[in-house]
């Protein structure tokens, strides 16, 4: 998605409200880098549209308070589907 930044760092916020979605997974969606989505979300969102980011800023915050549990699950999952 390229065009106007503003529009994109809210469509970013407002994909991963609805989503719960993680930063990785509104890259992938978006096209965009998983930099650009935190640039977006941290630097211009707050600049842009300050409600808008203080509903996405808890789900970054969960998120990123979870990262390594979903790390270790994936890493699990990888070594029992190696070992069967």
């Amino acid at each position: 998605m390229r065009g106007n930044i503003e529009e994109r760092a809210q469509a970013l916020a407002k994909y991963i409200i609805e989503h719960r979605a993680t930063v990785r997974a509104a890259a992938r969606a978006f096209g965009v880098s998983k930099s650009t989505v935190h640039k977006d979300l941290r630097e211009r969102l707050p600049a842009i549209n300050r409600p808008l980011y203080l509903q996405v800023r808890p789900i970054l915050e969960a998120n990123k308070a979870e990262r390594h549990i979903r790390g270790g699950m994936a890493t699990r999952e990888k070594y029992l589907r190696l070992h069967r």
